[in-house]
C-alpha cells in the first residue's frame, strides 16, 4: 500500500501531520541520501552530522513545504546546500584553506560468495571504484552521485545543482568515461 504512495503525497501527508508518512519517506530514502553524503565528506562522523541536520531541515520545512518539484530533488537540494554550508565553515575555519578530511570507506558488506578469494577480489574493486569516484572533479562526482545513489534523472540533476541540463548531462558523460578509463587502466583485480 505505501509503495503506491508517491513521495509528494506522503509529503503532503506529514505536512497535515501524519507521522506514518514521515518514517515512510524516511525509509525510502535514508540509505541513498546518507551515502550521498558520506561520499561526498569522506567522513563517517561529519556525514552522520550534516543527514541528522538534513532531515531536521525537513522537519522544520514541512509547514512551509510546497510541492514544486520531485520530493528527492527537494531532499538532495536540501542536502547539496548542507554541504556547501559545511564546506564555506570549515575554509573560514581554516583562514581560507582547504581542509582535507579523512577517508572513510563505507564498509557495505561484499556479496557472498562461496571462494574467499572471490570475497577479497570484489572489495578491493570495490574500494578501488569508490577512490576513482573520490578522485573526480567535485562537479562531477555530485552529478554521478546524484544519478546513482538517488537515481535522479538529468533534469532533477540540473534542478539540485542549479544548472543547465545540457550541462548536467556534459558532467555526468565526463564522470562517467574518466571512471571507464580508470577501471580499464586498473584492468582486472
Amino acid at each position: 500500500m505505501e509503495k503506491d504512495v508517491c513521495d509528494e503525497d506522503l509529503m503532503l501527508g506529514y505536512q497535515a501531520g501524519d507521522a506514518a508518512a514521515f518514517e515512510t519517506l524516511y525509509r525510502r530514502h535514508k540509505g541513498g541520501l546518507y551515502r550521498y553524503i558520506l561520499r561526498q565528506c569522506k567522513s563517517k562522523n561529519i556525514a552522520e552530522e550534516l543527514y541528522q541536520d538534513v532531515w531536521m531541515n525537513l522537519i522544520k520545512a514541512r509547514e512551509r513545504h510546497e510541492v514544486k518539484a520531485k520530493f528527492t530533488t527537494w531532499l538532495y537540494q536540501m542536502a547539496h546546500n548542507r554541504l556547501i554550508d559545511h564546506y564555506r565553515r570549515q575554509r573560514a575555519a581554516a583562514g581560507g584553506r582547504t581542509v582535507n578530511a579523512d577517508i572513510d570507506v563505507d564498509e557495505t558488506p561484499a556479496r557472498k560468495q562461496d571462494q574467499p578469494e572471490k570475497k577479497v577480489e570484489i572489495e578491493y574493486q570495490k574500494e578501488y571504484l569508490l577512490r576513482l569516484v573520490d578522485n573526480l572533479p567535485a562537479d562531477q562526482k555530485q552529478v554521478f552521485l546524484l544519478r546513482e545513489e538517488a537515481g535522479m534523472s538529468i533534469k532533477e540533476i540540473a534542478e539540485t545543482s542549479g544548472v543547465k541540463p545540457e550541462t548536467a548531462k556534459s558532467r555526468l558523460r565526463y564522470a562517467v568515461n574518466k571512471l571507464r578509463e580508470g577501471l580499464n587502466d586498473h584492468g582486472p583485480g
